[in-house]
């Protein structure tokens, strides 16, 4: 039997630490004196004070090691927690990765002297069109990729003849930023007409007279270009007239490299009175 020291030195896990497992039921001590108190603990538990380490340093926390403990002696279940632990895993990196990205971008902005009017906003017509759309209410901005999926799905095999600019646009209905159920149409100009199918409907579009700002890179730098058309609305005495769109002249179906993406991002607006 191993006193507490001891057995803190040999598995490398503080005595606070040891005391608070056996509060929570996590390592109990072999044995605790009765008159004394002081915890003993078998030699053979040393491979748990092992197994728990390890698992905290995969990110379990001590909740979930507990009932990990429970049945470590079963393969599939230790695999089923640690196939749960690599996917969330997987996504801290992908958040991660975009924060590191929003960082660099807003350093390379800084460097830059934080000038907003980087960006060359001017008043164009988007002309009227005749197009495929798709509209839905989805779970958040990042989903719409799923509605340039039903439309592809939706359309393959029917001949369908894209015009040239396509015109590949979003707009977006709500009339603010939604943290989600976001309304959003997806749009791509085509020429000919054509039967609509479950989710795809073909329609003349207007024109639109809008100030659009295009920026080339991944979809974070869309709030500086807001900016930046904001600015320029007010400066040369134009208001916002309608809902706002992004037209991505290069895009997911173009390249698979997001710093290759050229988007441009548009606000219809009039004249003010």
């Amino acid at each position: 039997m191993l006193k507490i020291g001891d057995f803190s030195k040999l598995s490398r896990i503080s005595i606070r630490m040891l005391r608070h497992y056996d509060e929570i039921g996590l390592l109990k001590p072999e044995k605790v004196d009765v008159f004394t108190g002081y915890r003993y603990y078998d030699e053979s538990q040393l491979l748990d004070g092992e197994r728990i380490q390890v698992l905290k340093n995969m990110g379990f926390g001590l909740s979930v090691i507990r009932e990990i403990m429970e049945n470590y002696a079963d393969p599939e279940e230790l695999k089923h927690f640690l196939e749960i632990k690599r996917h969330e895993i997987a996504e801290q990196e992908q958040i991660l990765r975009r924060r590191k990205h929003l960082i660099d971008s807003t350093m390379e902005w800084l460097r830059k002297d934080g000038n907003i009017m980087g960006y060359d906003v001017s008043l164009k017509i988007l002309p009227k069109r005749y197009v495929a759309s798709v509209r839905q209410v989805i779970p958040s901005y990042e989903e719409e990729g799923r509605l340039w999926h039903i439309m592809m799905e939706e359309t393959l095999g029917r001949n369908i003849r894209y015009d040239s600019p396509a015109y590949d646009l979003a707009v977006f209905y709500d009339g603010e930023h939604m943290e989600g159920n976001v309304d959003v149409e997806v749009q791509r100009a085509v020429t000919g007409t054509y039967q609509d199918t479950e989710h795809v409907k073909f329609k003349t579009a207007p024109q639109v007279q809008y100030a659009g700002a295009a920026f080339k890179g991944q979809y974070e730098k869309i709030t500086k270009v807001n900016e930046a058309v904001a600015k320029w609305c007010a400066d040369n005495g134009y208001e916002f007239d309608g809902m706002g769109f992004n037209i991505y002249h290069v895009g997911p179906k173009d390249t698979q490299d997001p710093e290759e993406y050229v988007t441009e991002v548009c606000y219809p607006v009039k004249k003010k009175q």
